[in-house]
């Protein structure tokens, strides 16, 4: 036998449990029950089954008191009776494996493509705490994205975490699917929350590939299934980026969308008894989000990085709801994309203006720094006089770094949304290409 069935073999048998302990259902309520009988090895965060098979309903445990469980059911408890039977069916770990890479999985770790699916020996727990910050690495080397606004203008780091702010149908996806095709990453974790179902496919076959999926590990909670199970998806997934960030690779993080993540937590945390506070989210939705974010990054020494891109769906493009605004100052740089962008077709539809790398000024060198820097005041001379320009009032001479931007405006604009296939240093050559235009040619004329 290999060693991938004597792995098999030993998880299966260290799950198997001489005795199942059942507790008893003592209260019915709109989506929640109270339970009686708990094991004392029951735990906040465990998935249960009441009820009786094939009819048994799923939950998790959501509060634990004295007298025993408060459970949030997955659906309406509807058929669910006083004395039913509650059995513990997950706890809150994942046991990730290695053959796990090219596979699609689900927030408990079962296979979504119809395959096998070896379970580790190890178990993680779902809400690990980061590493201890003073044993943190700093930010490492820049990486290779494939898009030339990222290598030059918008850098990412290995151990960066970035946040991708956009209103819906604005590009957001397609840009991490170009992430996920591209940065340089000895693995990438994808945790899609809440995404339409028909979508998974197409994502797998169409976007990643062949190629992408032999070093992705896809974990998927559709939008139909319960805010539970939503929710545990970005924690399983980002437990499954750590497994192999402690065996010392360098791992890509992609979650589309911590938005949604959100509204699951909100979800349970109102049916729970949390009152509501941010707009409707409770006050733990904020430690929810900054706890997630951390624990991407830099690893200690002797392990690998997580380098993230966490997306949100920001609603007519409001910087300042309540999960862009926490998200934004947890991270290491932020990228916004603008719907009028969109609008008149530059994908990626990328706001340089307001959008900021921290990497920034140390994953340059002074000459980078330069170009990064004359590129960026040209786009800002160019975006204030733009309704001048396009009005027909701007007279030429009166700036001259207006006269400069107008000059290279266009080629700068499509710089924006250019693939490089050739690197880093080809992306800086184009750049500097482009500026150098804006020191000669003809005076702008109105």
């Amino acid at each position: 036998m290999t060693e991938a069935a004597f792995d098999f073999l030993r998880a299966e048998i260290a799950d198997c449990q001489v005795a199942r302990p059942l507790a008893r259902v003592t209260e019915v309520g709109r989506g929640l029950l109270r339970i009686i009988g708990a094991g004392a090895d029951w735990g906040m965060g465990d998935r249960v089954l009441a009820g009786t098979a094939p009819a048994a309903l799923g939950g998790e445990i959501v509060a634990l008191d004295g007298q025993g469980a408060t459970v949030l059911t997955d659906e309406a408890p509807e058929g669910i009776r006083l004395g039913d039977p509650v059995e513990r069916a997950v706890s809150a770990c994942i046991a990730p494996h290695d053959s796990w890479l090219g596979r699609v999985i689900d927030p408990f770790g079962r296979p979504l493509d119809g395959r096998p699916l070896i379970r580790g020996t190890f178990a993680r727990p779902l809400r690990a705490a980061p590493p201890p910050p003073a044993v943190r690495r700093r930010l490492g080397a820049r990486l290779e994205t494939g898009l030339r606004v990222f290598n030059t203008l918008l850098p990412l780091v290995r151990g960066q975490r970035i946040g991708l702010f956009a209103g819906s149908g604005v590009g957001k996806s397609t840009l991490l699917s170009q992430f996920a095709r591209h940065v340089a990453a000895d693995v990438i974790v994808i945790a899609l929350i809440g995404e339409r179902g028909r979508e998974l496919r197409e994502f797998v076959e169409d976007v990643l590939g062949p190629d992408g999926m032999a070093r992705s590990v896809v974990v998927a909670a559709t939008s139909d299934q319960s805010a539970l199970i939503r929710r545990r998806c970005a924690w399983a997934a980002m437990a499954v980026a750590e497994r192999f960030r402690d065996q010392g690779k360098q791992v890509l993080f992609l979650a589309d969308s911590v938005t949604r993540l959100a509204e699951a937590h909100r979800e349970v945390a109102l049916a729970a008894g949390e009152p509501p506070s941010l707009r409707g989210y409770p006050p733990s939705t904020a430690h929810l989000i900054m706890a997630l974010a951390e624990r991407a990054g830099p690893g200690p020494e002797g392990a690998g990085d997580i380098s993230a891109v966490f997306s949100v769906l920001v609603a007519g493009s409001d910087m300042d709801e309540p999960v862009a605004d926490i998200l934004r100052g947890v991270l290491d740089g932020h990228v916004v994309m603008d719907r009028d962008i969109a609008e008149r077709g530059r994908y990626p539809a990328i706001n340089l203006l307001r959008s900021v790398s921290r990497s920034l000024p140390a994953a340059a060198d002074e000459a980078e720094n330069r170009l990064i820097g004359r590129a960026r005041r040209l786009l800002g001379a160019y975006d204030r006089a733009e309704m001048m320009i396009q009005a027909g009032l701007y007279v030429a001479g009166s700036d001259p770094l207006v006269d400069a931007a107008i000059r290279v405006w266009p080629q700068l604009d499509a710089f924006l949304s250019e693939a490089e296939p050739d690197g880093v240093g080809a992306s800086f050559a184009r750049l500097a290409e482009i500026l150098a235009r804006s020191e000669e040619g003809p005076a702008y004329q109105t």
